[in-house]
Parts: C-alpha cells; structure tokens; sequence
C-alpha cells in the first residue's frame, strides 16, 4: 500500500535507479545533438571542473559525464525532460562560488552549465524591477542598474550569479539593511525535474494566488526544480554612501561596539566585524590595495541625507572611542569607498590563499544567532578552536549587523574529518542559542545531519516529502539538503 503520511522518513523512501551505463548516456546526447543546437562537452577536466571548485568538495567520482550549455527555458526543458526519460541525474552550474559540496555530482549524470544565459531581458524602471536569465552575475546586474541609479542589494561572493543566489538563498553584506535573497525575488520561471516549464507568478508585489512557489524554489539548492528566468526588486541606489573602519584591541570591544549600535536605533548600510585571522589573510593575499593593522576590526557602511550619515558617523566614532578603539577613520571618497570595502568583499577569497599546500581544505561554519547572542557564538567558537591545539589557520567573520558568524579554518587534508567535527560543535552551539546550522550558504552535502538537529525528523520528513512529490525519480541534485535511499545503478 502506498506510504499516505504527510511525511516521509528514508526508510521509507523509494527506491530509485540511476541509468548511467555509457549506452544510455551516449543515447541521452545523440537525442539532445539531434534535436537542439546545444553545446555540449565530455571533457573529463571539463566536467569535473563544475563538480568540485576551491571553495566546494567533490570526490574524484563524484562528476558528471556530460555538461550542457543551453541557451534558453526551451533547450534547458528538453534536455531535462530527456533525462527524466532516461533515468539520469542533473546537477546546474553557475557561478560557482557554492560552498558544502553543494555542486558535488554524487549519483554522476549530467550537469547543466547556464554560462550562456547571463542576459538582462528586460528593466521595469516605473514599477522598480528587473527580468533576466539566472547567469547574470549580481556584480555585472548592478553595474547596469547604476546607470540608473538603482542596485540590487544582496551580495554574495563576487562571482556569484543570481540563479545560485536563488538556489542557495543567500544574502551578504547589505542583509543587515536589506534583508536576504527572499525579500527580492518577485516571481521564476521554473523547468521542473520532468521536464515542465512553470511560471510561478506575474509581477505585482503581492499576491496570494494559491501556494508561494517562488519561495519554495528559493533556498532548495537546485533539488526542486531550475531557475531560467527571475523577476527581482530593485530599488533606489543609497545615496551619500561612507564606508568606516574602526580598529580594536580585542575582538570583545568590536563585539560591544557592534551591538550598541544596533540597540542605538541608528541603521546603518552595513556592520562587519572581522578577527586578527581575517586582516592577517587579507595582507597575505595582496588581494586589497591596502595592508591592515593586524588587529580585530570593524567595517560598516553608511548612507543617506548628508546630515544622517554625518549624526552616523559622529555617534559610532564616539562609541569605538568609548570602547577604547585603537582607530576610527570613514570617507565618502569613492576611491577610499572602494579600498575599505573591496577588502571586506575579497574576504572569502583571501582566506583561501592561507593553504601551505594545494591540498589544504577551507571548512567553515554558517552559523546566525539572534543578535544579543552574537557575542557569545563568537566568542565561544575562537575557545573551541583553540582548545584542540592544531596549527590550523583559524579566522572568525560575522555580519555583525543580523547575526550571521562564520568560523573558518584552512587545515591539511588529512585532517578534514577532524576539522568539520569541531566546527559541527559551533553549529551546534549555535542552535543551543536559537539559531541555525546554516544562514545564508546552504545545506549542501556538509550540513544534511545537522539540518535534523535544528527542524526535527519530522521536519526532514516533511522536506524529504516535498523533494518526492516534485522529483519523484530524485534525479535533480541528489543527495543534497535531505538524504535518499538511492544506491542502484544500471
């Protein structure tokens, strides 16, 4: 008899069959060539270079076969609806700054690189919106938007694109002010795993027209279903913008400065706190045009009339000089704008310049806390570190302004195991503290177990039950958010 819960626990997952034998995958492309002009490659380095990156893990089998490059909805349902035909699984590339093993083929199959379709379809400016296809990159959308001077807030690693963006639901720097990736997308148009094309809503601000499938798609990691096209807010470009830097003798002052300014009532663009580690990368990597005082420090943003952003900058520096901050400088320069922030955003980046060897792994946390917890998940992740004694590279981030704290370590290979158990210890910190595992990278592969610490098996079992009823032969990005019981090839 059919399972007829509301839920569905793995051991009663069904049981699915990857057909991935060369003869299948050989007739999967012969079909796809013969009946679309798609490019595709079978390059082996090719391939696997969409499976693993610097900053997400793969095994060396873990790589797709095939990967395609369509170029719109129609080619990217056929190839889609082909594979659904054939049994073969389906991982999606963009930019690839992903991090958890979330671009990991596990199963194998096929990948869908949407490198061609990174156009603007279509600017709104009257009702503050934009179309465009999911490779559009959002440092290349703002550039465009700047002209006429609107943005679009959330920012993520610089070479991310908006369908990873939507997939991971992520958010930056400017979440704080902004929000997170949700709060800017209107509507998508969707190719489902058996190939269906679905547009989930028309382009009013709100709507409540049946069940939000936009915001189901948004933060499922590409296991539901394809973004081809987005509708995404914008909105006015901050004006007046100022960015700050104020230095501290210990990461607790920078901790308390950031809190009281958010007690304050004063809303700030941005509030980034960073540890010795951070500037100590960023020094290394030569990736800024500028080397920091080895010290905890904060960067924040402000913008505004200019009398707001000057009562701004007055009350914080008086504060960083109440907490006994070594330095406080901020500029509206453009030039000084782009020094000061440029270094916050090669952050990521910097830090994986910190390997002593190529092999060295970046393991890293995600934790987000409610905001009168920051200081203890911070200060609490630099003591569990510290107390394993390992000559491991160890820095702490945090977007100081809505609780969201990574910890991150750089450790030699062999050592991996060993690292993700520690740092599973601050993710669970911070649940203790009600928060989450994961605040705006995803769950990947890295987070799949902890993910049921935090909404209960009965909470994966109601996702795991959504995955099926969508993908009912799990053939989009298997194995990532939840677990299935799938290890059967032909």
């Amino acid at each position: 008899m059919a399972n007829l819960k509301s839920t569905l626990p793995l051991s009663a997952s069904p049981t699915l069959v990857f057909k991935h034998s060369k003869e299948n995958i050989e007739g999967l492309v012969q079909h796809i060539s013969s009946t679309n002009d798609i490019e595709y490659t079978q390059d082996p380095s090719s391939c696997f270079s969409k499976s693993k990156t610097s900053h997400s893990f793969a095994a060396p089998h873990e790589t797709p076969t095939v990967v395609f490059c369509p170029k719109t909805t129609a080619e990217v349902a056929s190839i889609v609806s082909a594979c659904h035909e054939r049994n073969v699984a389906i991982t999606s590339f963009g930019g690839g700054t992903s991090l958890g093993g979330a671009l990991a083929a596990t199963r194998g199959g096929i990948c869908i690189d949407f490198k061609y379709m990174d156009n603007i379809i279509k600017l709104n400016e009257d009702d503050l919106d934009v179309v465009v296809q999911p490779n559009i990159g959002w440092v290349e959308l703002n550039a465009f938007l700047d002209k006429k001077g609107l943005f679009f807030p959330p920012d993520p690693a610089p070479g991310a694109k908006i369908g990873g963006m939507i997939a991971m639901g992520c958010s930056g720097t400017n979440a704080y002010r902004y929000g997170t990736m949700k709060d800017w997308v209107i509507s998508l148009t969707i190719v489902l795993a058996d190939g269906t094309i679905v547009k989930t809503r028309n382009r009013p601000r709100k709507s409540s027209a049946g069940y939000d499938l936009t915001n189901l798609i948004v933060g499922s990691e590409g296991t539901l279903a394809l973004v081809t096209e987005a509708v995404l807010k914008v909105t006015s470009l901050p004006q007046n913008l100022h960015v700050g830097m104020a230095v501290f003798p210990d990461l607790q002052k920078g901790v308390d400065v950031a809190v009281k300014i958010l007690k304050s009532g004063h809303l700030l663009e941005a509030i980034e706190m960073t540890d010795t580690g951070c500037i100590r990368a960023l020094n290394h990597s030569g990736l800024s045009k500028q080397k920091f005082e080895v010290l905890p420090s904060l960067f924040l943003k402000f913008a505004g009339s200019k009398q707001n952003v000057a009562e701004q900058i007055q009350f914080v520096s008086q504060l960083c000089t109440a907490q006994g901050a070594k330095s406080f400088d901020a500029s509206g320069d453009k030039e000084r704008v782009d020094v000061l922030w440029g270094a916050r955003k090669a952050l990521g980046n910097a830090i994986v310049t910190m390997k002593k060897s190529p092999d060295d792994i970046f393991a890293h946390t995600d934790a987000a806390v409610p905001i009168s917890q920051l200081a203890k998940l911070v200060g609490e992740s630099e003591r569990i570190v510290a107390e394993t004694g390992k000559d491991w590279f160890v820095c702490n981030v945090a977007h100081a302004g809505d609780g969201n704290a990574h910890t991150g370590v750089v450790c030699p290979k062999e050592e991996k195991g060993e690292a993700e158990k520690i740092l599973a210890k601050i993710q669970k910190l911070a649940l203790e503290l009600d928060g989450t595992i994961t605040g705006e990278h995803g769950v990947g592969l890295k987070l799949r177990d902890l993910l049921t610490e935090e909404v209960g098996e009965a909470g994966v079992d109601a996702m795991r039950r959504i995955k099926f009823a969508l993908d009912p032969k799990g053939l989009l990005n298997p194995d990532k958010v939840v677990r299935l019981d799938v290890n059967i090839y032909e």
